[in-house]
Parts: structure tokens; sequence; C-alpha cells
């Protein structure tokens, strides 16, 4: 499988992984809900500081997530996602951001991508999409946070663009990981939003959107929609991986907005160049 859960070295921290991203240039990995320090919704491993968990709680699963990867917990950088396509270039200026205070973290920011080592960067997702891409030829990263909005903005697109800006990077030289996800078995949305995919993507709508039996519903496939937007971009077919894991269906595994009734943590989805 292209994707697949590792034990980590706290006991019940797993620590999801794609096969594409060499390890001797990246780390990377998407956590699960287990093995964390907090309680009641957000048990147990609840990466988010802008849900109503405890801060201690947050700040502590944050530790732990980055000392089983292996990263340095002190230059983490996060930001106040928002549900755009905006993308935010991570200097060394920029290392702790977020880190323990959602105040501090990068404003109105949906994607980062560094190119400097050793700067993991952390975005949060509770159905949303993550994509963690890798230039492993201009040694540059980047993650993204999928959710519809951002994916109908075509966000892992824009992220691709912004690295070529920044870094030279170019879209067949990319390697990109498509996290779990609210799946399209689970993902019904009304005809307000599907049409805005019918409208942005009339190429591959019929491949990302299926009728509900339900008047008015459509199923949207999210991972879908981002890897033919990728594919359409330039990005080779061989270089893209999907978890293909529903987080509404696996919720005790996950964390899911829509299966958890709204109250809920979130995991989260980090890549670090080394």
């Amino acid at each position: 499988m292209s994707f697949h859960l590792i034990a980590g070295d706290t006991p019940n921290i797993w620590l999801g992984k794609f096969n594409i991203f060499p390890e001797d240039m990246f780390i990377h990995g998407i956590s699960t809900r287990h093995g964390g320090f907090s309680h009641s919704s957000y048990s147990s491993l609840n990466l988010g500081l802008h849900v109503e968990d405890d801060a201690e709680h947050v700040v502590n699963n944050r530790i732990e997530f980055c000392r089983n990867l292996g990263v340095d917990y002190k230059a983490l950088v996060t930001c106040q996602q928002v549900h755009s396509a905006n993308v935010a270039k991570v200097t060394r200026a920029d290392k702790g951001k977020g880190l323990e205070n959602y105040e501090e973290a990068i404003a109105n920011t949906d994607a980062l991508i560094t190119n400097e080592a050793n700067i993991p960067l952390m975005l949060f997702f509770a159905d949303c999409t993550p994509i963690i891409m890798a230039d492993p030829v201009h040694k540059a990263v980047g993650v993204a946070h999928g959710g519809w909005k951002g994916t109908v903005k075509s966000i892992a697109v824009k992220t691709i663009e912004m690295m070529g800006q920044e870094y030279g990077t170019r879209p067949e030289d990319v390697l990109a990981g498509i996290g779990p996800a609210i799946g399209p078995c689970c993902y019904q949305v009304g005809e307000e939003v599907a049409q805005q995919f019918r409208d942005s993507f009339p190429e591959f709508a019929d491949e990302i959107i299926e009728p509900a039996s339900e008047k008015g519903k459509s199923y949207l496939n999210l991972w879908q929609a981002n890897a033919r937007q990728l594919l359409a971009a330039g990005v080779l077919k061989e270089h893209i991986e999907v978890a293909g894991v529903c987080t509404a269906c696996h919720n005790q595994q996950f964390f899911s907005y829509r299966a958890d009734g709204g109250r809920t943590g979130r995991i989260g989805a980090l890549i670090c160049l080394k």
C-alpha cells in the first residue's frame, strides 16, 4: 500500500506514512487520534489549538508527535487556516509560529512552503484533505489544506505554482501524498457546492461528483478532485499517492468533523526538509 500506519515510540501513537517521499531527504507524517493527553471529544492526540481543548494538552500532544517523527518541536510552523487558497513562504524567521499560541500562527493561510532544512510545516484536519508535497530536485516542501473551498480554488496547484516561483520547482518533479479525508462514500454536499466543482473542473466533473438518491444532493470525491488537479498541472501520475482512507468511516482512528458531530480534535499533516 502507498499509505500505511507505523507504530511510534510512544505507546498508542501511530504515524501515517506514504512510500513516495525519500526518507533520506524528507521527514513526513500524518497523525491519528491516539496516544495523546486530551480528553472527551478531543481524545486523545488532538493537535489543533483552535478547538475548545485544553491548550496544555494540545502542546503536549504536539511535542509527542514531533518527537515520534524525529523533528525539532521548537522549529515547528503552523498557520490559521481559513479555507482560502493563500500560500505562505516560510523562512527561518518564522520558526515557532503558532507553536503554543494560535494567535501567533501565520494568519489567513491554508498552505505553507519552504526550502529551508529542519523547519517542520504542519497543518490540521478533521475531514478536509491533507496534501503533502515535496520537490527532491530543488529541495523544497509544501503542505496544503484541501477542504471543499480550498479544493475548488485549486489550493494544491497554487502551492506548487508558488514553489515554482520561489524555488524553481517544476510540476513534473513534485511528489505528492493525498492523506486521509472524508471520502466519496460519506461526503454529501448540496447542489450549490456540486455546481461550483462542475463549473471549475468541467473536464473531470463526472469523476468527482456522483448524484445522490436524495434530490439536490451529491457525493463529492475530494481525493480525486485534488489528484486530478495535480495531474492537470503537470504532476506525474506515478508521483501521486492517495491514502484512500475515509476519516468519517474510520473516526475511531482519525478525527472527523461530520462523524463526530462537529465537536472533535484535529489530526496533523507534517513535512520537513532534512
